[in-house]
């Protein structure tokens, strides 16, 4: 597949930038904490479903104290409907340990200590800093990894190595390019039956076929 060139990055980016504007994510919460655990819980599941989930947990479990001496079954039971929710109920309870005992009860707002966290890893990290820090970074979802291969932007074979190559092509304005990639894979750039018709990356689509992460 023929790779975009560097006037079709720009031009794909300014068509991004101009048509998602104020894109943020969809995911709801009020604070720092409740987005952390509302983008791991979002790992292999719909910001739909996680939005559903999440006011009863957060009701049950208001701060990381609450939610550090929890009981697992009772966190389970809050989280069923999740995938993988055995696993991640592990992790939010060993994350809100870890931010007692290392960060004063306070989430870290740096992306190289949030990634020591339990079931924190690089895109959860990238995800956090972007919606609550604008901070530019991109961060690699299956969304993200498909319109990035179908635009020719990139050929990576794992997200960690789009996220560099999409780092390094668009240098600037990472936070919104990348919430405005996620909108457009999830709403028009679909896996299956994308709409095609009127789509505003026309012009720049290498293919349609479907691209998982």
């Amino acid at each position: 597949m023929k790779k975009a060139t560097k006037k079709e990055i720009e031009e794909i980016k300014e068509i991004f930038l101009t048509n998602y504007p104020d894109s943020v994510t969809e995911l709801n919460y009020d604070n720092l904490y409740q987005l952390l655990i509302s983008v791991m819980l979002s790992a292999q599941c719909t910001d739909k479903r996680v939005n559903i989930i999440t006011p009863a947990l957060f009701e049950a479990y208001p701060n990381p104290i609450s939610l550090a001496n929890s009981d697992i079954d009772e966190v389970k039971s809050y989280i069923n409907t999740c995938s993988f929710f055995n696993n991640k109920a592990k992790n939010l309870i060993k994350m809100a340990q870890s931010v007692i005992e290392n960060y004063d009860n306070e989430i870290p707002l740096e992306r190289d200590e949030l990634v020591k966290l339990a079931g924190v890893g690089q895109k959860t990290a990238n995800v956090v800093m972007i919606e609550y820090a604008q901070a530019n970074l991109m961060a690699v979802d299956t969304h993200v990894y498909r319109v990035a291969h179908r635009l020719g932007l990139s050929d990576t074979k794992t997200a960690i190595k789009c996220e560099e190559e999409l780092t390094k092509k668009f240098k600037t304005n990472l936070a919104l390019l990348h919430q405005a990639m996620v909108l457009f894979g999830r709403y028009h750039c679909k896996a299956i039956n994308p709409i095609c018709e009127e789509c505003i990356m026309q012009n720049h689509c290498r293919t349609s076929k479907s691209f998982k992460v």
